[in-house]
């Protein structure tokens, strides 16, 4: 998934846009939806970025609708429990035999929650998809945050996914030699995934340093910057489109839909 991910980060046709112009308009709009009184906003948000990714970006659908499908599904289940057992108004829906009732003050406050995760998944996965990570860390650089800061960043995001490789090629292993075919197996095929993982991230993290010392590390991991200015019609774009949400915001906030 990492490596699809940059991928796409690397060739989609908003490669040449300005990463600072793409990180602005994406974390404004994540601030936007979770601030936002009403789902209006945040659902004119998750339509726009996921126009932008699919038309503009030339994402795949269905390799975007895969990716919405994880944490949209979190959403969901958490959003039951908000629904049942918050918010108060007149009843809509009462479970029998249990003391669980679905209100108006409930269901539009599960709507809410619902369109603001979405909304900012939405912007989350067009900056994901859109800005390579190197970019992102360039603009820290450039924003003077400390370089201690930025190398941990880095250093953090490349093991995750030598954690994720890892323990990926340990649990097809154990599958194939039936590892997980009864339920005292799995708990002692787990406990050896979880001891070896350890172990090899351990090897892998000396053997970097090692890499690093061989190649004279002076304490700052250096990475290619490339500068791309940004356009006046651009620019007046982003501000057009984050100063239309805001209004949406402002102007539906008292909405509900029951």
């Amino acid at each position: 998934m990492y490596e699809v991910l940059d991928d796409f980060a690397q060739t989609n046709g908003l490669r040449e846009t300005s990463p600072g112009l793409k990180l602005f308009v994406g974390l404004s709009s994540i601030l936007l939806c979770v601030s936002s009184p009403g789902p209006a906003a945040p659902l004119l948000v998750a339509a726009t970025m996921s126009a932008a990714i699919l038309a503009l970006a030339k994402i795949p659908a269905r390799f975007y609708a895969r990716l919405l499908l994880v944490p949209v599904s979190f959403a969901v289940m958490s959003i039951a429990v908000v629904l049942f057992v918050t918010g108060s108004g007149a009843v809509l829906l009462e479970v029998p035999g249990l003391p669980l009732a679905i209100t108006a003050g409930g269901a539009n406050l599960a709507l809410l929650l619902l369109t603001r995760v979405f909304g900012g998944m939405c912007s989350l996965y067009f900056i994901a998809l859109t800005t390579p990570m190197t970019e992102i860390f360039d603009i820290l650089r450039r924003l003077r945050v400390p370089t201690v800061f930025i190398d941990l960043a880095m250093l953090t995001y490349r093991f995750i996914f030598i954690l994720i490789e890892e323990a990926g090629q340990i649990y097809r292993s154990q599958v194939m030699r039936l590892g997980y075919g009864r339920f005292r197996e799995s708990v002692r095929s787990f406990s050896m995934l979880a001891g070896a993982l350890f172990i090899r991230t351990w090897e892998s993290g000396e053997a970097l340093v090692l890499a690093m010392d061989a190649r004279c590390y002076d304490g700052r991991l250096g990475f290619p910057g490339e500068a791309r200015p940004v356009s006046a019609l651009a620019l007046a774009a982003a501000l057009l489109y984050l100063s239309a949400v805001f209004g949406v915001s402002l102007s539906t906030g008292g909405l509900v839909i029951v």
